[in-house]
């Protein structure tokens, strides 16, 4: 069933371009409006269109994830009208004309093996921000009793995104440094960190939390746990720290409770201001798309904050 799974959602990554293009509408009549970029977004994206196309069904939508690298690359080079972008939006990019509209919000959590030999004492302690940062960036916790402090020797082994991310860039961010700070084994995409963990005992890493929690049953996916992080760093996992439901995560990051960053906007990027469908496709996305964002599994931005950036649609 877990391998069924990840083959549907790499082979849905793919080759969503061709199912949400099919259309009944003449050629001479389709419009296109092309999409690529964060895996984090690319769930909601394909949300937005399926409700967008019930209403303007000769508009075809490309849509690909590659990474929020992959996305600012191609709106900025004219490959694509619109690019999915995870994290803060770098100044270089805004001199290049990328112009960005937050969309919505989720966050990354930690995630393990739900058959890791230590997860009741995991779950019960958490992990600090510091303990991340000794994993990910200082390397000088390499064993699994280093980390709860037991004696156990067995090896931890620490998995990190390979592609240019935002979730890597906002976890990194969280621990104090860059994406190129971050150590361990590098996995392509979050379907990719999260089928490497499931097949890692030992394994620990990060995922956008849309791919970490099963949309049907609101629970992590089989085969994985989500680590509580330490906040308030008491020692223990406290019972607001233990999100292990969908439904907590996005209230703590709806309250502010999930630090920002792991915590963060999504933004739908564009080069300069959009024209035609592009720009219709954004404004929709930012006033009747934005209802559809509770039950699609995120979270939505404050009002005012949407406000703003529907002002940005000139």
């Amino acid at each position: 069933m877990q391998r069924k799974f990840f083959t549907f959602v790499l082979v849905s990554v793919l080759s969503s371009a061709f199912f949400l293009g099919c259309t009944n509408a003449p050629a001479a009549r389709t419009e296109t409006i092309s999409i690529s970029g964060a895996f984090a977004l690319y769930p909601m994206a394909i949300r937005w269109s399926e409700e967008y196309r019930k209403l303007n069904s000769g508009v075809k939508i490309d849509i690909s994830a590659g990474g929020a690298g992959k996305g600012m690359t191609d709106v900025l080079s004219g490959a694509v009208d619109i690019g999915m972008v995870s994290r803060e939006i770098h100044p270089e990019e805004t001199k290049k004309g990328a112009l960005a509209f937050g969309v919505t919000k989720d966050a990354v959590v930690p995630v393990v093996n739900a058959r890791n030999p230590f997860l009741s004492a995991l779950l019960q302690r958490g992990v600090k921000k510091a303990e991340f940062k000794k994993l990910w960036i200082e390397q000088s916790i390499k064993t699994w009793g280093r980390l709860l402090g037991t004696p156990d020797t067995k090896t931890l082994n620490v998995y990190t995104r390979s592609d240019s991310c935002g979730a890597a860039e906002s976890w990194a961010k969280y621990l104090g440094g860059r994406q190129d700070d971050l150590k361990g084994t590098g996995i392509y995409g979050d379907p990719g960190i999260l089928e490497a963990v499931v097949k890692d005992a030992l394994g620990i890493g990060y995922n956008n939390f849309g791919f970490a929690f099963d949309p049907a049953t609101g629970r992590p996916f089989g085969g994985i746990a989500v680590v509580p992080i330490d906040i308030n760093e008491n020692g223990k996992a406290d019972a607001e720290e233990i999100l292990d439901t969908r439904e907590k995560i996005m209230k703590a990051v709806e309250t502010g409770f999930y630090p920002h960053p792991p915590a963060r906007p999504l933004y739908m990027v564009t080069k300069g201001d959009p024209s035609g469908k592009a720009k219709d496709f954004l404004r929709w996305v930012l006033t009747d798309g934005q209802k559809f964002i509770p039950e699609a599994g995120y979270v939505a931005l404050p009002k005012s904050f949407i406000e703003t950036e529907v002002k940005k649609l000139h």
